[in-house]
């Protein structure tokens, strides 16, 4: 199958082949292809936050899930069935599938994910003078963007507009695929001038046109009527115009990003690598959203309840409605409550997340070649491989002994590879979801993910058969979680 139109393939249908029994010729019926070609479908199509939040929306419609409105009551909609998701913002995305037996007491299997990756911000302001006839677009990082591995990328542009629609107001997503930007380096024959350090707000300044003897188009009578007319670029404002079907003057605000357009790539002699921007965190987000889809028929004929939610803002620390700082997770957990006719109070709530089980699934990182001293000996994540669980004792992940073993035996049941990664002690270490959603909550639960190389590159690399490896183990783990946590508890660890 060409693995096309989102639709995911079923794990069960496909005999998995290694890939030296390939000998390099691509084989789309093999489950470990199929999801890798899904996979750099998603991040070429979806280069935002808000595409791949549609993205994943309309996935979990094509399964059957159906769609809850934050600003909605859900409770008699939650007693007619059994698949649903939500969003917020139109960058996180919630879904659970609930069983016919769940009771509340049985807690959930979670899985969370960050949705958001690197990327330069429009400023709000960005229209700029031209210098020497080149006219340039004001950019702000967000997170580790606008590093200098930024310099001298093909820059495409894309994100959400607020926009009249007749008599009301709405929201359209709209990208220019093609490259619009970039952002120059210097020469090095300019010696010390192109040695660095540079200035971000200076020097990085990405340029998106040339201006005719150094002046700019003006504007129409009819374009005047939009606020945004000044602000931006009105040459931008025409082409988001003509890509999104709406008149300049009916754009009200826009959130635009930058974006990498070279397409994701499979790489390696025999295929072994796909070689993708925005691999962190969307490896995780898309492994984990398909391998909850491919679990939940059979969740929904059991006394589990299963949960995915990718969170937006985990680059920046997490803090915001949208972030696992905010409360989605914890506000769905209590409209499900109350269509259970269970009053969600804190008692019963205490007892729900103690029964709970929470992966954090977030990339972490590959052994590098160049740098293989830099890692601790067994403590070395492989690519194509299988998933990695993460430790930190310093409190930035949540795995423990007790968690690590549940996950360990999850894994032993189902036929899944676990990995294990620490940083050393001389070296930092980042964080994740997990403490957030720990310390708010008491839930158990590990920090995990698939292993990645050129970490916060604007390009990164994992294994072609990775993806695959994610979703199977995240379906092995909503399958499998509810029955392993009643042994456990059985055996008081």
């Amino acid at each position: 199958m060409a693995f096309r139109n989102r639709k995911a393939p079923t794990t069960d249908e496909f005999v998995v082949v290694s890939q030296g029994e390939k000998g390099g010729k691509y084989d789309p019926s093999i489950p470990a292809e199929a999801y890798a070609t899904g996979f750099m479908e998603f991040t070429d199509t979806a280069p935002t936050i808000y595409h791949a939040n549609h993205y994943l929306s309309k996935a979990l419609e094509e399964h059957g899930f159906e769609y809850l409105d934050e600003r909605e009551d859900w409770t008699d909609r939650l007693t007619k069935g059994n698949k649903f998701y939500t969003t917020r913002g139109t960058t996180t995305v919630l879904a659970f599938t609930k069983g016919k037996h769940w009771q509340p007491s049985h807690g959930a299997g979670i899985v969370g994910t960050h949705i958001d990756s690197l990327t330069c911000v429009v400023k709000p302001i960005s229209i700029k003078e031209p210098i020497d006839d080149f006219e340039l677009i004001g950019v702000a990082p967000y997170a580790g963007a606008l590093s200098d591995l930024w310099w001298d990328r093909d820059l495409g542009i894309g994100g959400r507009m607020i926009v009249r629609e007749g008599r009301g107001i709405t929201e359209k997503l709209v990208r220019i695929p093609h490259p619009i930007a970039r952002i120059a380096s210097l020469a090095p024959h300019f010696g010390k001038f192109a040695q660095g350090p540079f200035n971000p707000e200076t020097q990085k300044v990405p340029f998106i046109g040339l201006a005719k003897d150094g002046k700019l188009p003006e504007p129409t009578e009819d374009e005047k009527k939009s606020p945004v007319v000044g602000q931006h670029s009105l040459r931008l404002l025409r082409a988001l115009s003509r890509e999104s079907g709406v008149p300049v003057r009916d754009i009200l605000s826009v959130e635009l990003h930058l974006f990498d357009t070279q397409p994701a790539a499979l790489g390696g002699i025999d295929k072994d690598f796909i070689f993708a921007p925005r691999v962190d965190n969307k490896a995780c987000t898309y492994s984990g959203v398909y391998g909850f889809i491919e679990a939940a028929d059979t969740v929904v004929e059991s006394d589990s309840l299963s949960v995915v939610v990718a969170y937006d803002n985990e680059e920046i620390g997490s803090r915001s409605r949208t972030g696992a700082q905010g409360n989605i997770l914890e506000a769905a957990v209590d409209r499900i409550f109350a269509a259970e006719d269970c009053c969600p109070d804190d008692a019963k709530k205490a007892v729900f997340w103690a029964n709970s089980f929470f992966l954090s699934a977030d990339v972490t990182h590959a052994t590098n070649p160049n740098f293989s001293d830099v890692y601790m000996t067994n403590h070395k994540p492989k690519l194509n491989k299988g998933i990695t669980v993460t430790f930190a004792p310093g409190g930035n992940m949540i795995t423990n002994a007790n968690t690590s073993a549940f996950v360990q035996e999850i894994a032993r049941r189902t036929d899944n590879t676990i990995q294990y990664f620490q940083v050393r002690n001389d070296s930092p270490t980042g964080g994740t979801i997990g403490p957030y959603l720990a310390s708010k909550t008491g839930i158990r639960g590990v920090d995990l993910g698939i292993a990645q190389l050129s970490m916060h590159s604007i390009r990164a690399t994992i294994g072609s058969e990775d993806i695959w490896l994610g979703v199977k183990f995240f379906k092995s783990f909503f399958n499998t979680w509810r029955e392993v946590d009643l042994e456990f508890q059985l055996g008081s660890l």
